[in-house]
């Protein structure tokens, strides 16, 4: 079994791939490195770009990382991508050439349904959204498995492409789409990271992957310090404002130096308000609106472990990040000696000193998770 902490040899391997089998056709010498994205942000899912040393039509390639240990050995796949759009460069002395490459999902992408394509009200979702994707791709499909039907009647807009039209279809069931190493095409359910499981945990020890740099930063938009709620029916009118003045909260009216409003007007009850209810809901909706989003990026050697929608540990005690779980949305992965990947995950943490030890207590048990407090942290290389 490999050791990923360990030294190795790595090198790379490039198929083209049979799209009526979806296995290895041949090996392409052609190709001497390239890039790969996977983005959970990009329509398509990821992307892909390849130096080549001489032209190719529109085919599939297949990208393996092959890496050798002492007596143990392993291929591991990284990614199918279509190769569709060459480009050459001269420089006055040489040319060079690269292919810019699509995952699998470029086929739904591509084209569209039919002039008011209807998929009628009460229908399972998953079942017919797999049949609907193998129709239209050459990749396998990996079937989802849901008892959710859609409600009513669901019409392609005149625009849609099968992709628009059939990711908003799987988001009725809570589903998006996923892109496998070997190229295959799945169904990926939502949850939140709380209730997420770490593939892995990254530390900062000797014996880490993690390399020095790390870059934090957090996004205050939108959060509010202060709650109005509204509610009005033909015999009375009740008010109610719940205001953060914490001064260990970061978005505190103190701390910010400003008010962000949060106003709801008719809030949903159940039985008949009274002052006292308004004023707890309030409070309530202060403290549940009231989280940060956290943005950290940072690079590692590669994981076969990590993928993207993938939940990770993070504990780099020099940026002052402990304990943290996060969510990867993204990773770009370059095809060079240590196959480095520089990956983006997302982790939020309520600003509300009371909050902030629940969470903590969902986190982990024995120790809490550390607040970054700066917007931006960056490690010089050792």
């Amino acid at each position: 079994m490999i050791d990923w902490t360990a030294p190795m040899n790595q090198t790379f391997e490039f198929y083209r791939v049979d799209p009526a089998t979806w296995t290895d056709a041949e090996q392409l010498t052609f190709i001497t490195s390239g890039s790969i994205l996977r983005d959970l942000s990009v329509e398509t899912l990821g992307s892909a770009s390849f130096d080549i040393t001489e032209e190719v039509g529109e085919i599939y390639v297949r990208t393996y990382l092959v890496v050798e240990q002492g007596n143990e050995s392993d291929k591991c796949p990284l990614g199918v991508f279509l190769v569709q759009t060459p480009e050459r460069t001269f420089d006055g002395r040489n040319n060079s050439m690269s292919l810019d490459a699509y995952t699998p999902l470029i086929e739904l992408k591509d084209n569209n349904p039919p002039l008011g394509y209807t998929i009628l009200g009460g229908t399972n979702i998953l079942n017919l959204a797999g049949v609907l994707t193998q129709n239209a791709v050459r990749a396998p499909v990996v079937y989802g498995y849901s008892d959710k039907t859609i409600e009513s009647d669901f019409v392609a807009d005149p625009d849609d492409s099968w992709l628009d039209y059939l990711a908003d279809f799987i988001n009725n069931a809570d589903y998006d789409y996923g892109i496998d190493e070997t190229g295959r095409i799945l169904f990926e359910p939502r949850i939140e990271i709380k209730a997420m499981q770490p593939v892995y945990t990254f530390n900062d020890d000797n014996s880490s992957i993690l390399y020095p740099e790390v870059t934090v930063s957090r996004d205050l938009y939108g959060v509010p310090n202060v709650v109005e709620l509204v509610y009005s029916d033909d015999y009375r009118s009740l008010y109610s404002r719940a205001e953060n003045h914490n001064k260990n909260s970061p978005t505190s009216i103190e701390n910010r130096g400003r008010i962000v409003l949060y106003r709801e007007t008719n809030p949903s009850f159940s039985g008949a308000p009274t002052q006292e209810i308004l004023d707890g809901l309030a409070q309530q909706t202060l403290e549940s609106l009231s989280s940060l989003e956290y943005t950290v990026t940072y690079k590692h050697g590669y994981l076969p472990t990590v993928r993207v929608g993938d939940c990770v540990r993070l504990n780099y005690e020099a940026a002052g990040i402990r304990n943290v779980k996060a969510k990867v949305i993204k990773q770009s992965i370059t095809l060079e000696s240590g196959c480095p990947v520089e990956e983006t995950a997302i982790y939020t943490l309520p600003v509300l000193p009371g909050r902030m030890e629940e969470a903590f207590n969902e986190v982990v048990e024995d120790e809490p998770p550390t607040i970054v407090e700066e917007e931006e942290i960056t490690e010089p290389e050792a």
